[in-house]
């Protein structure tokens, strides 16, 4: 009798594993379906709001045509405006080449000056002229940069030494060893100076 309850038993626990087993594999055919289910869901949906979309167009052409123009001419605006800043940096920086050479013959011009004897007529006449290229140089907007006794200014100063000085504190320009000069307040050349420690 025993041998026939654990036989019942082992009956029963063979069923119960199958059932077990079947209701599993039955989630798992659910759950196939399920996702099926979904992605044709999601499939539907695309197609669905891309139909949507059509119809809108279809329906609505004439904002769409808008839009399209609306986009056109910002674009157009943003041509126009970059196109007329880059005519205004031409016109204002056409001379630079000229200007950047023209400084070397000052440079040349203030050394002169610099050797020149007292008195000598030869020399003030070479003073008036350097006076005067100065002085065309800046009616086209080319402007000496301040250096000496300033704090020195990367954006303007090229520093070639350091030195100390007394009673000058660090960072200001002590000596210039070459003008620096702007156009429109553009740096064409740094100036090139010694700066204090």
């Amino acid at each position: 009798m025993n041998e026939e309850v654990k036989a019942a038993q082992e009956d029963e626990k063979i069923k119960a594993d199958e059932a077990g087993a079947e209701a599993e594999s039955a989630a798992k055919a659910e759950d196939a379906k399920a996702g099926d289910a979904k992605a044709d869901e999601t499939a539907e949906g695309a197609e669905a709001k891309d139909a949507k979309a059509d119809a809108a167009e279809e329906k609505d052409p004439e904002a769409a045509e808008s839009e399209k123009y609306a986009r056109l001419f910002a674009e157009f605006q943003n041509y126009k405006r970059r196109t007329e800043k880059e005519k205004a940096d031409l016109y204002a920086y056409a001379g630079e080449k000229f200007a950047v050479d023209l400084l070397e013959v000052i440079d040349n011009f203030e050394r002169a000056m610099d050797a020149k004897p007292e008195g000598d007529k030869f020399a003030e006449g070479l003073e008036m002229i350097l006076t005067q290229i100065k002085s065309v140089m800046e009616k086209n907007h080319v402007a000496e940069i301040k250096a000496l006794g300033e704090p020195f200014d990367p954006n303007y100063h090229n520093a070639v030494m350091t030195e100390a000085v007394e009673g000058v504190e660090s960072g200001i320009v002590t000596k210039v060893f070459q003008k620096g000069y702007t156009l429109n307040n553009k740096v064409i050349r740094p100036a090139m100076v010694a700066v204090s420690q």
